[in-house]
């Protein structure tokens, strides 16, 4: 078979003729390999992707890979990435059906209150399910940022559903008057515990370091794109504003009189919901954009590659090579 002058073979593309090789590479520039073929941004979604499938080995854009799966390119072993599915968008319809909806019950849309008490099933198999799920794949595959984001965020929509639901009596045991525990006697979650100050104060703890967890993610998807920049930030603010609505309850509850407390634990609350409303609407964005992709429309949207901005250390080792 007739080769290129790196000795390497030539492959037979799509109309029967023949092309060369292409190669997984970390920049943009093809550093002078004559048989690279390198995809970008400007390539349809349905031909990167079919490319991704079907070349022995490939070269993408940052910004088409962060795009795809919301991470950095990163170089991984085997060819997982090209027999498996994009796991990316599983996880994040899971997220996105759990946490829209608790948005509007915070902000009390319609009447809608209970810190979305009503959607405790979401929370298991949309949100902890699907994300759980969808991290598995990410980890597969060999993209360790959305692996660990997807598992955080899986865990955390179990854990809520949880504290939530009766059967756990996470807020139950906080019960401590022996004649409202007498009231629920073999029932577990007694409603009462809501209204506890040690729960509540102890609940705003959990969400205060959630709210740090999404501080470094916030930090690490600098280097992915603007939405899921927009995100980590939103999130970030959500966490704090509802840790503080929940400190403001234990106190409200502690002291009945203390109607201060209780309107900024309400203030708070509606401030959470903003903030999560403005992550719903983020994701909804890049939700919408990797479906664009895999299904080969004709028109994409763009997320704000942040890729190039700052480039990885085996992007500048590489690059100082080249220039050598």
């Amino acid at each position: 078979m007739t080769t290129m002058n790196d000795d390497r073979p030539l492959q037979p593309s799509a109309n029967n003729q023949m092309e060369a090789p292409v190669e997984k590479d970390f920049s943009n520039g093809n550093y002078g390999n004559v048989g690279h073929q390198h995809l970008d941004s400007n390539m349809e979604g349905g031909a990167a992707l079919n490319r991704i499938r079907t070349a022995g080995s490939i070269s993408i854009s940052p910004e088409l890979f962060e795009k795809l799966y919301l991470s950095p390119e990163n170089k991984v072993a085997g060819e997982l990435r090209k027999t498996f599915g994009n796991p990316t968008p599983l996880a994040l319809i899971g997220f996105l059906l759990s946490l829209t909806p608790l948005s509007c019950d915070l902000m009390g849309w319609r009447g809608a209150g209970g810190n979305g008490a009503s959607d405790i099933g979401v929370y298991f198999f949309f949100g902890g399910l699907l994300m759980i799920i969808g991290s598995v794949g990410e980890w597969i595959i060999g993209n360790t940022f959305p692996f660990v984001v997807f598992g955080t965020f899986g865990a955390f929509w179990l854990s809520f559903g949880a504290t939530l639901q009766p059967f756990y009596n996470a807020y139950g045991s906080y019960v401590t008057n022996p004649t409202e525990a007498a009231s629920q006697m073999g029932q577990p979650g007694n409603p009462l515990g809501l209204q506890q100050p040690a729960f509540n104060a102890s609940f705003a703890f959990f969400l205060l370091f959630m709210g740090f967890v999404c501080l470094i993610f916030l930090i690490c998807s600098l280097r992915t794109n603007v939405a899921f920049f927009i995100i980590f930030l939103s999130l970030v603010g959500a966490f704090c504003c509802l840790a503080a609505a929940y400190w403001n309850l234990a106190l409200a509850y502690e002291n009945p009189t203390n109607t201060t407390a209780a309107m900024k634990a309400s203030k708070l609350t509606v401030a959470g919901g903003a903030f999560t409303f403005v992550t719903s609407m983020a994701g909804w964005w890049i939700f919408f954009a990797i479906m664009l992709a895999s299904l080969d429309f004709p028109f994409n949207i763009p997320v704000g590659d942040l890729s190039h901005i700052i480039k990885g250390a085996s992007q500048k080792r590489k690059m100082k090579e080249h220039d050598v």
